[in-house]
């Protein structure tokens, strides 16, 4: 649309402002001067044509206001004035020309793609100011890096997963239940009711059972737990023990042999498939060995008050049975020195006797107070009378040939807690004593129920000690299980009113939660060496002397896999039986 004013186009150059002002007037994108600059006009300029182009910029699907370009003159007359009879005309910004298509005189910028606010279709110099060209030139790219970026391609990308998302999120809402609806059907069975449609009579309520049975007090008869029809098996491992109980002891003394000849005997034991066996159902705490020669007969004792005997020497499967005769852990079990086929087992509540002459375990002693029991041992050759230790702290004194199940004596140590009770070997009116960080020695001949005096103190203990038992033969020592990782002998040989330790040893005794404590015990063969568990890699029982040297290691990669907490040694063989967590015994054996 041609806009038809008198005057002339005066050469001044135009002004941004005056740009925006024309392009907003023309829609189209073209504007024209006034008559004086149309062709046959007059003026200085007449016959050329002066046009801005409009550009088009687009950012994100949105279409930005034109820009506006002055693309020079067609002619050959200055840029500077514009010449007579010529438009001056803004229009969008074409596309770049075909080779040839420009009038003689004329001139594209390469530099441009046709878009670009400064690509001027030059004669001379342009008629935008070099500030306008650059400011036109940052304004179209900073627009094609926007553009390059997508933000609101990624921006309508986000909403519509974000509605998406929403729209999966969204609750059904639930069904009402009818009010009407059809019970579930049940079986005849589950009714109750018999296939002829009458009604069976109602069955008399029965107990919630329990995880474990509790035993009554009393005597308990000698049935296995596991019996089912022929009892054959079991009557065979209790013939057994019987038969070898009957042989009479030949009094042989314990060995003393030289520590070379010890040591070789400890090489010649070594553990196979078949001398491992799972005798009890759960973590072994206690373990007896029977001394006879000729059968070797193993008893355990778990956390949860059964017994297990295993005939080791029996190759059959059956050679172990379980007996249910406590309610509680057994902490300590003995065979009977004087009668071997006596089995006396504690736990918290019961000191019992397995005589399998009678086939029954009798009860011999019960705690009284809520006072729980943790050990005992024998105080005389014939074993008829014992020292008990409990947890509370004290000790009782038990005569297995008074009526009754009440303790003759019950002493007060002054202990917080009494974990094990062991008499001196010799001098059988001496005990020992082990409880939070005491260790302390007794004359149980002055016992009263009040406080009573150690005879002796063994110090140096910071944490809790597990366990303290008396040399074998002359009792002149003492070992030590100690909860800061410390095995500890003393010399008892005078049992003077403070006793400090004769060797120390470094030892991981930190078992935790799930492994019995350990428990150093001596060879009843040799006065000064002893045996432990160990937390070490591969799994392994060490033998200790009571200088600390470390003598032997038993292990097995292919059949010792566990820690084996609680251990023993036969009296007169070279045998070791080493116990673990799920019930299963190890032996080792020449």
């Amino acid at each position: 649309m041609a806009l038809s004013q008198p005057g002339t186009l005066e050469p001044k150059q135009p002004s941004p402002r005056s740009l925006q002002r024309m392009q907003e007037s023309t829609p189209t994108g073209t504007a024209e001067l006034p008559p004086s600059a149309e062709p046959g006009g007059r003026g200085p300029g007449a016959g050329r044509q002066l046009r801005v182009l409009l550009t088009p910029l687009a950012v994100g699907g949105r279409r930005l206001l034109p820009q506006k370009r002055l693309l020079g003159t067609y002619g050959g007359a200055a840029a500077g004035r514009a010449p007579a009879g010529k438009r001056l005309c803004l229009e969008r910004s074409p596309q770049k020309p075909a080779p040839g298509s420009l009038p003689a005189g004329s001139a594209w910028d390469e530099e441009s793609d046709g878009s670009d606010a400064g690509d001027t279709l030059l004669n001379g110099d342009s008629e935008l100011s070099a500030y306008e060209r650059k400011r036109l030139k940052n304004i179209t790219e900073n627009a094609k890096f926007f553009a390059a970026l997508k933000l609101y391609e990624s921006a309508a990308r986000l909403q519509q997963m974000a509605n998406k998302r929403q729209s999966h999120t969204t609750k059904r809402a639930k069904p009402k239940k009818a009010e009407d609806e059809t019970v579930l059907r049940r079986s005849m069975r589950l009714q109750r009711v018999d296939p002829s449609g009458i009604p069976l009579s109602e069955l008399p309520a029965q107990p919630e059972a329990e995880e474990y049975p509790q035993v009554p007090a009393g005597p308990l008869p000698m049935i296995p737990e596991d019996q089912v029809g022929n009892s054959k098996l079991t009557d065979d491992l209790l013939a057994t023990w019987m038969r070898i109980s009957e042989v009479e002891a030949h009094g042989t003394e314990k060995l003393t042999s030289d520590m070379r000849r010890y040591q070789d005997s400890l090489n010649s034991m070594v553990l196979s498939e078949d001398s491992i066996k799972k005798v009890v159902k759960y973590r072994v705490c206690s373990m007896a060995i029977h001394p006879s020669e000729s059968i070797i007969l193993v008893a355990a004792g778990d956390r949860c008050g059964q017994i297990g005997l295993w005939n080791v020497s029996c190759k059959a499967e059956d050679g172990a049975h379980v007996f249910i005769a406590h309610n509680d852990p057994i902490s300590c079990m003995q065979f009977s020195p004087f009668n071997p086929a006596h089995l006396l087992s504690v736990s918290n509540e019961t000191l019992r006797c397995g005589d399998v002459t009678r086939a029954v375990f009798d009860e011999i002693c019960r705690s009284e107070d809520e006072v729980d029991l943790s050990s005992f041992d024998f105080l005389d050759d014939n074993a008829s009378t014992a020292v008990v230790g409990h947890w509370g702290g004290g000790v009782s004194v038990v005569d297995r040939r008074t009526p009754g199940t009440s303790p003759e004596l019950s002493a007060n140590i002054g202990f917080k807690r009494t974990r094990t009770v062991h008499v001196h070997p010799v001098n059988k009116q001496y005990f020992i004593a082990a409880g939070s960080t005491d260790v302390c020695i007794y004359d149980v001949r002055c016992l009263t129920a009040k406080q009573n005096k150690p005879v002796s103190s063994l110090r140096g203990h910071t944490k809790s000690v597990a366990s303290a038992y008396f040399s074998p033969v002359t009792g002149s020592r003492v070992v030590t299980v100690c909860a800061d990782n410390k095995l500890r002998v003393y010399d008892t040989t005078s049992l003077s009113p403070t006793v400090t330790a004769l060797s120390t040893v470094s030892h991981n005794n930190n078992t935790g939660r799930w492994l019995t404590r350990f428990r150093a015990v001596w060879d009843p063969k040799q006065e000064h060496c002893f045996v432990v568990g160990s937390m070490a890699r591969p799994r392994q029982i060490e033998v200790f002397q009571d200088t600390g040297k470390l003598l032997h290691s038993f292990s097995n990669v292919d059949c010792l896999g566990s820690v084996c907490s609680i251990n023993i040694i036969h009296p007169s063989k070279n045998i070791l039986v080493g116990g673990n967590a799920s019930g299963r015994l190890h032996v080792f054996k020449e």
